[in-house]
Order: C-alpha cells, then sequence, then structure tokens
C-alpha cells in the first residue's frame, strides 16, 4: 500500500514533469509488482523518441533525489 508521503512525492514528480512536458497525462501511481517497496508512475510518453530519452533522463534525476532523500524508490514508466 502506497503511504501519504509516497503519494506526495510521487505527485511531486508528476508536477514537476507536467510543467516542463505539458503534454504528458498521469495514468496511474502503483507498486511494483516484483518489488511493492518500489513505486511506479505511469504517464503518456511524447512520440518524439528524442523527448522520451530527454524525459526519462529528467524523471530519473528527479527520483534519485527523492531516493537519496527519502529512501523511496520511484520510477516513471510510459503508460
Amino acid at each position: 500500500m502506497i503511504n501519504f508521503k509516497q503519494k506526495e512525492l510521487c505527485d511531486e514528480i508528476f508536477d514537476k514533469l507536467h510543467l516542463k512536458y505539458p503534454s504528458i497525462i498521469l495514468s496511474n501511481i502503483t507498486q511494483s509488482p516484483e518489488n511493492p517497496e518500489d513505486i511506479w508512475i505511469y504517464v503518456s510518453y511524447p512520440e518524439d523518441e528524442d523527448l522520451q530519452i530527454e524525459m526519462g533522463e529528467y524523471s530519473s534525476n528527479l527520483a534519485m533525489d527523492i531516493l537519496l532523500k527519502y529512501g523511496y524508490s520511484i520510477m516513471v514508466l510510459p503508460g
């Protein structure tokens, strides 16, 4: 089960992504089926492959900051 702080951090990641890439849409936030400690954020990815790579790098940096600061592993995935 996703706790309040994890949900808050997921919302923070999406909000920052949405500011930089306004065309994305949040699809779902869920626990990883492989490891319930990990959180997955599903968003619509742009069609442009270069933009997908850029967005993936940006979201990875956001997630890494959260992992280092709070210890929560969060991934942004296309979905």
